[in-house]
């Protein structure tokens, strides 16, 4: 199968302004192109969206609040009142996310979370912010989080290393979560997609699981922000509770 027509040419990196510091490339890509895409369009639609401040909202003020208070109650229920300060991180982490899946779903763009080194980095930043948190809340108090209480002293041996392990686990399964959801969602959508002129006059039946597959991505694509969005939640409430 030819390069341009492989079902993973789309994930392909390519550089739109070549830069280099010394040996470290930092070239602008089309990467970076739609993160700063989906930076713009997040802001200007919240930017617009509540531009009005109606008391009766229209549609697209409506769906700007709502979004607002999904996320607001979300931190509310799983970090409670002290989770307030953080909101407009995991509000921004959420936005970020979504719309990045969502451009992911536009024909001949290019889906930047399904690269394992951006949800990596993503994640790291939310593994060592929450990390940081607890250290300055905590103090040496945080190292009890990896001995949950009342095991008795015998078996921390056996229990300290898998919590410790389990913590530095986080950054890996959120980032490879989101990851391998967005990679296998596109890749199949392509080879399906690939069948459809193949096929000829059969090309109907692939034609017609492609336009299911594309409903179904555009829901994972906003159901693994929210997932995204939520483990964030629960690994601050850790931070700042230590349970």
């Amino acid at each position: 199968m030819a390069a341009g027509h492989s079902p993973l040419a789309q994930f392909e990196i390519k550089r739109l302004v070549p830069i280099e510091i010394g040996n470290l490339d930092v070239s602008f890509t089309n990467s970076s192109a739609f993160m700063v895409l989906t930076v713009i369009a997040t802001s200007a639609f919240l930017i617009f969206g509540m531009r009005r401040h109606a008391l009766v909202p229209g549609r697209w003020q409506s769906l700007t609040e709502l979004l607002y208070i999904f996320i607001a109650n979300l931190v509310k229920d799983t970090v409670g009142s002290q989770g307030r300060p953080y909101f407009p991180f995991i509000f921004t982490v959420f936005m970020f996310v979504l719309v990045g899946n969502l451009f992911g779903m536009v024909p001949y763009s290019f889906t930047f979370t399904s690269h394992i080194v951006v949800t990596f980095a993503m994640a790291m930043v939310v593994f060592i912010g929450v990390t940081i948190i607890a250290l300055a809340k905590h103090k040496m108090h945080f190292f009890t989080f990896f001995m949950p209480p009342g095991v008795p002293m015998a078996m921390a041996p056996l229990l300290v290393p898998i919590e410790i392990i389990s913590y530095l686990s986080r950054p890996i399964s959120l980032s490879v979560r989101l990851f391998a959801n967005m990679l296998a969602g596109h890749t199949l959508l392509k080879v399906f997609a690939g069948f459809v002129i193949s096929l000829g006059v059969f090309g109907v039946f692939p034609l017609a699981f492609v336009v299911a597959l594309t409903g179904l991505e555009i829901v994972i694509a906003m159901l693994q922000a929210y997932v995204f969005t939520i483990l964030t939640c629960l690994y601050l409430n850790d931070a700042l509770h230590l349970h």
